[in-house]
């Protein structure tokens, strides 16, 4: 008896231990959320240079706020000693006693202990560090950017100050010496593939669009280098209109290798010594943002396979400290480009943290001023991205953070309205929709107003989501009347479509594919009504084509939504298929089949304006995921989902699709599908000449030749089916 409580002492006290040991948190650098998002975007956006000359962003640039009250409240069993560090001047309290100086170390007494600590720092954002056994900074800290706690003349301190607090910023400086101000993107070596003398210089070929830091080696004399970038030979032999260009000034008696400061976007260098200056080859430090390679595609067609691993690369590309639009020229965050790269995202790394980073940058500081990039339907793909954010990753703690700041930019939209109700452009507003030559940017545009409309809609879903029930009633009558609005005005019956606009309360004559084609995956129209668009619009030779790969990821999957997998997937390969037989290596910001030539190369104005690595350009990963292999969530972070493969011209296709908790991986032919899914409950639909089998459940008959299966997580499914 004696020993088996003996062994039953000894194990209990294991497992506390061990429970001990596993509640410990490991510590982690915190801020005001959203600051350090800032402070990294005005970094990044502020090394744009054009021709040597330093070129900021247009739009209003934020702060992160200098001063920040942290605090916390511990129950300690025990008493221990903290580690504590900042960056920036700091004070400390400990149950409301101020200490001397700036303590770097703090001894706790056990029981109830409240750490509050102030970190100014008016260079980098303010942040905190506080490692122990038990007292730990972590994302549940709270922190203020103003604590309004004052003092009375008795010298008693204020007990209520009405002040509001959220939870702390975190990512992953998990140490003490990862500081956040000294983050940077990690950088790898990369050789040059070709290297040539052409006049003066040396035109070096890196095989494909790139990124980084250009190293020449065993670089020696007295003189200058310059060094001429381009997306293409042209650009970059063409010393006069190139884009980008470095100007090195070079004082070196003894050889060294030499590595710019500056990152730059090309495939080709053009360097050009001067004077005495001389150096043996040229490469590059790569420099990319790690992003575990989860997503994949691969068919039976060997052109969209290259489409697709194109397509990719083009995002790895644009994913940098955010999600940037391309990366020769703005190389900034444009709230549209990253709208796409978002969905792009949840198909092939599902970096969540990236995602949410660009959404806090984007937002920025109050008071709200302008639209976001001053762009009205910027403003608005802001608002969508959200709720879309939160349906892949289901994650609603973003949404408790981000929601106060929709609000805020709701309601400055909502004071822009004119006495119908609706939105036009007013000073300084950039009502931009897309490149497109004599497109009508006048009046009450359609295309806003239903973008509008969505966003009153996604605020009604997300006050839903964090149980704010009067917003949720006050936002869902604003959408319903603006959305009847929008059916009201815009809608042309004889036409069976959506005209462009209105001006001096008439709707004009334009029809435009914009409006139309959001209506269909918005799901705003009946069956007669999505007909129309599809023949008077989406298939019509009259109405103006679309030449941006930005919008064509619309007008795509508006045309997926209506069935049409076998049109699309044909489109994709002439359209992609085209821009790589003209030897893309990524693909492009506009491509007009009709140009020829270095006619490709120009935009703005500007020979070689146009970018060739833009991040929208990579729509055929969200495309191939969602509507052939066929998978899109139905319940936020894939608690539930359903999987519907279109095989279009393809022999076979298989895949992955990343979620929160796994991946789903499907292999699918004319007469075989194969699915595993590590996570949720999905619904395998498949349309299919004869009722399909498998061991391992029974399909459900729901008409029109389609079929259901149940699939579970972590089982192995293979079905027999044949395809129509």
């Amino acid at each position: 008896m004696f020993l088996v409580m003996k062994k039953l002492l000894f194990s209990f006290s294991l497992i506390f231990l061990l429970n001990s040991v596993f509640a410990q948190q490991s510590p982690t650098w915190i801020w005001y959320p959203g600051d350090f998002e800032i402070w990294l975007s005005n970094e990044m956006q502020n090394r744009r240079t054009e021709r040597e000359t330093y070129f900021p962003p247009f739009w209003r640039m934020d702060s992160h706020y200098v001063l920040v009250e942290f605090h916390k409240e511990f129950e300690l069993s025990s008493p221990e000693e903290i580690t504590i560090a900042a960056e920036g001047k700091y004070n400390v309290k400990v149950n409301g006693k101020m200490l001397p100086g700036m303590p770097s170390k703090v001894a706790l007494n056990a029981g109830k202990q409240k750490i509050n600590i102030k970190v100014y720092n008016q260079q980098t954002v303010p942040a905190l560090f506080v490692e122990g056994k038990q007292v730990t900074t972590d994302k549940d800290w709270k922190v203020t950017f103003e604590d309004k706690e004052w003092i009375d003349e008795t010298g008693k301190a204020s007990s209520q100050s009405g002040t509001i607090y959220v939870n702390a910023g975190t990512w992953n400086f998990n140490s003490l010496d990862k500081k956040p101000s000294a983050f940077k993107l990690p950088t790898r070596l990369e050789q040059a593939v070709n290297s040539s003398k052409i006049g003066e210089g040396t035109l070096i070929d890196f095989g494909k669009n790139t990124f980084g830091f250009l190293t020449l080696h065993i670089l020696k004399g007295n003189g200058k280098v310059g060094i001429y970038y381009g997306e293409s030979k042209e650009e970059a032999l063409d010393t006069n209109h190139g884009e980008t260009l470095d100007v090195l000034n070079v004082n070196l008696p003894q050889a060294k290798d030499s590595t710019l400061v500056n990152s730059k976007g090309f495939q080709y260098v053009y360097v050009v010594p001067n004077g005495n200056v001389a150096f043996d080859k040229v490469s590059m430090q790569y420099e990319y943002l790690p992003v575990e390679d989860r997503g994949f595609f691969k068919s039976s067609d060997e052109q969209m396979n290259r489409i697709w691993e194109v397509s990719k690369y083009t995002m790895e590309l644009t994913s940098r400290e955010f999600y940037i639009d391309g990366i020769k020229r703005d190389r900034w965050i444009w709230s549209g480009d990253a709208y796409q790269s978002y969905a792009m995202n949840y198909y092939l790394g599902f970096d969540s943290e990236t995602v949410k980073r660009t959404i806090l940058a984007l937002r920025g500081k109050e008071p709200t001023m302008t639209h976001i990039n001053t762009i009205m339907d910027y403003t608005f793909y802001w608002f969508l991205s959200i709720y879309d954010y939160y349906q892949y990753s289901g994650d609603k703690e973003f949404i408790a953070l981000i929601y106060p700041r929709m609000k805020t930019l709701m309601d400055f939209v909502m004071k822009r309205r004119n006495k119908d109700g609706l939105l036009e452009g007013l000073a300084g507003d950039w009502v931009f929709i897309d490149w497109a030559e004599g497109l009508s940017k006048k009046g009450e545009v359609s295309f806003e107003q239903l973008l509008f409309t969505r966003s009153l809609e996604t605020m009604a879903l997300c006050a839903d989501i964090l149980g704010q029930q009067e917003d949720k009633a006050a936002f869902t009558k604003e959408a319903s009347l603006m959305r009847d609005k929008f059916m009201d005005y815009y809608w042309n019956q004889n036409k069976q479509a959506f005209v462009h606009s209105r001006v001096d309360g008439q709707q004009t004559d334009d029809v435009t594919r914009y409006t139309n084609m959001f209506a269909i995956f918005f799901d705003y129209l009946n069956p007669q009504q999505q007909a129309g668009v599809k023949k008077n619009v989406l298939l019509s030779d009259e109405v103006q084509k679309i030449m941006t790969p930005y919008m064509r990821f619309y007008e795509l999957e508006a045309l997926c939504v209506l069935g049409e997998q076998d049109e699309v997937f044909q489109q994709m390969k002439d359209y992609w298929g085209g821009m790589l037989q003209l030897g893309a290596t990524t693909f492009w910001e506009e491509y007009n089949p009709a140009k020829s030539g270095i006619d490709h190369l120009s935009m703005y104005g500007r020979p070689y304006g146009k970018s060739l690595c833009h991040s929208w350009g990579a729509s055929p990963i969200y495309l191939l995921g969602k509507y052939y292999l066929g998978v899109k969530p139905t319940s936020p972070g894939y608690q539930t989902y359903v999987v519907e493969p279109h095989l279009a011209s393809m022999n076979w296709m298989e895949g992955k699709v990343p979620t929160p908790n796994g991946d789903i991986n499907l292999h699918v032919t004319k007469n075989k599908v194969k699915i595993k899914a590590d996570t949720g409950v999905g619904n395998l639909k498949l349309k299919s000449k004869k009722r399909p089998t498998s061991k391992q459940g029974t399909f459900l008959d729901i008409g029109d030749q389609m079929y259901e299966l149940k699939i579970e997580p972590n089982r192995s499914y293979e079905i027999d089916y044949l395809a129509i």
